[in-house]
């Protein structure tokens, strides 16, 4: 990767009158704020539809893609939406925060109706785009719809012949849902068409797209409900052990995400083909794709299926370079970020080594004087990517408030700031970011705002409050534009 920078924003976090961020107007105009601010990279979160916790990383399909980014605007200028019905899709007083429960109960209404109206049965690029994903989407379909007519249960809860796929179960309800998987295939084209446009409007001007995708997929899934031979399942299709992380300082009990596992000998004995159908889906939509728990490639944690806490769990060993030689070979050398933050082992800093990929250097986890620590600009080399902090971070200003006095008086003498107000300190993090050997930089755009922990994007290990923040139409000023393209400039990113 070049020496270059970019902006870390989330498409729900885009301004909107629809209650969420969209690819709409705003996702465009978001594009030449970053041309214009000399900026290269555009870093997302993942695209997936969100389930229960609205979170971005339990995902009910690992292919398909949010709904709720449709941009109803234009749905309005073909005709198919009226602009009352748009205007009834404001969810929410707050334009500072999304209202997940509101938009579950009245997206999907507004888009059906776009979808009544659009004779999609009749449009030969609607059938060319069925055809195209039918690895995944005729699946994804019929698993909503089965979903749905179990009042959106887990598919674990679904009657017994359609969650163990029998036969004539899917025979069933392919035809007694027929409409419903329609709809739901063709939420997927409009979302690829317009997600398509977009993408192709910010590489014209220049910007690339960072994605993000997570090492693993949510249980209730399409991906698991479908393909239960890659994962650890009994003959119930049950797990028999799921993804978290061990205790540490942070939490005495550890982390229970409950994600499946994978079953990796499978996997290898297939050739690794979903991980391949996966990374060249992820290549169709971005440009480069960060994979999130890195280190889950050399080991990952196993915690027994219905453990309370992750103390039961244990290590085994994951695919290793096996996955990524293989992925090289059928997709050729294509852009990856190792994100190896957490618990690092030699044999993960080998992986990441071995791999070539860069990997991520977090500011706010540079600071402790009591430990020894590569997050320090200093230690950097060019390959890696640098960030003030991520979307599971406080924000730099938030962060830099709740130090303790050993550690701020370490983050002052290491950066000579001493008498810098706390209305400007972001821009003291940015400066040493910017102007480290890190060939990339990426700064989520509240710390280029330089706010507070009213705009934290996640906060893990809770429900509730999160992926909630959004900017508003105001907040993307010149005076920002100004700042962020002399930074720019400055460290020789432009």
């Amino acid at each position: 990767m070049k020496r270059a920078s970019g902006i870390l924003l989330p498409i729900s976090s885009l301004p909107s009158p629809y209650g969420i961020g969209t690819f709409s107007k705003s996702a465009r105009d978001f594009v030449d704020f970053l041309v214009e601010a000399g900026q290269s990279y555009w870093q997302i979160l993942p695209l997936g539809p969100t389930s229960y916790g609205d979170s971005p990383y339990q995902s009910f399909s690992t292919f398909a893609g949010n709904p709720y980014f449709i941009d109803l605007d234009q749905l309005k200028e073909e005709g198919l939406l009226t602009g009352s019905e748009c205007r009834k899709a404001d969810c929410g007083k707050d334009k500072r925060y999304v209202d997940y429960g509101n938009l579950y109960k009245t997206r999907l209404p507004i888009l059906r109706k776009a979808y009544e109206r659009s004779n999609i049965s009749e449009n030969p690029k609607f059938h060319e785009f069925v055809e195209k994903n039918r690895e995944w989407l005729p699946d994804y379909a019929l698993f909503m719809a089965v979903k749905q007519r179990f009042d959106g249960k887990a598919w674990k809860e679904w009657a017994e012949d359609i969650r163990l796929r029998y036969q004539n179960a899917l025979d069933y309800y392919r035809k007694e849902c027929y409409f419903e998987i329609e709809f739901y295939e063709y939420l997927q084209f409009l979302f690829w068409e317009q997600w398509k446009s977009l993408k192709e409007y910010a590489n014209e001007k220049g910007i690339r797209i960072i994605g993000d995708i997570p090492i693993y997929v949510a249980f209730d899934s399409a991906d698991a409900w479908a393909n239960p031979a890659l994962f650890q399942f009994n003959e119930e299709n049950l797990p028999v052990s799921v993804a978290g992380c061990p205790p540490d300082a942070f939490s005495a009990t550890g982390q229970l995400w409950g994600n499946p596992l994978y079953r990796w000998e499978y996997h290898r004995d297939t050739g690794y083909d979903w991980w391949v159908k996966r990374m060249a889906h992820c290549y169709e939509l971005y440009d480069v794709v960060r994979i999130d728990h890195f280190r889950g490639f050399d080991e990952y944690y196993s915690i027994p299926y219905g453990a309370e806490d992750a103390t039961e769990g244990h290590w085994e060993k994951g695919p290793g370079m096996d996955l990524f030689h293989t992925l090289e070979e059928r997709l050729g050398r294509q852009e990856v970020i190792a994100e190896d933050l957490g618990l690092m082992t030699d044999s993960v800093r080998r992986l990441v080594r071995d791999s070539g990929y860069p990997n991520m250097k977090v500011l706010e986890f540079a600071f402790d004087p009591r430990e020894k620590t590569d997050y320090l600009p200093h230690t950097y080399d060019h390959n890696c990517v640098v960030y003030t902090g991520t979307h599971d971070n406080e924000t730099i200003k938030q962060w830099y408030q709740g130090l303790d006095k050993e550690s701020l008086r370490f983050a002052q003498d290491y950066m000579n700031n001493q008498n810098t107000p706390l209305e400007e300190i972001h821009w003291d993090f940015i400066r040493l970011a910017m102007l480290s050997v890190a060939d990339t930089c990426i700064i989520p755009i509240q710390d280029y705002m330089g706010l507070g922990k009213e705009s934290r994007i996640n906060h893990p290990s809770t429900l509730g409050g999160n992926w909630i923040w959004r900017l508003t139409r105001r907040d993307l000023t010149k005076k920002l534009i100004k700042e962020i393209r002399h930074m720019t400039e400055l460290s020789d990113r432009l």
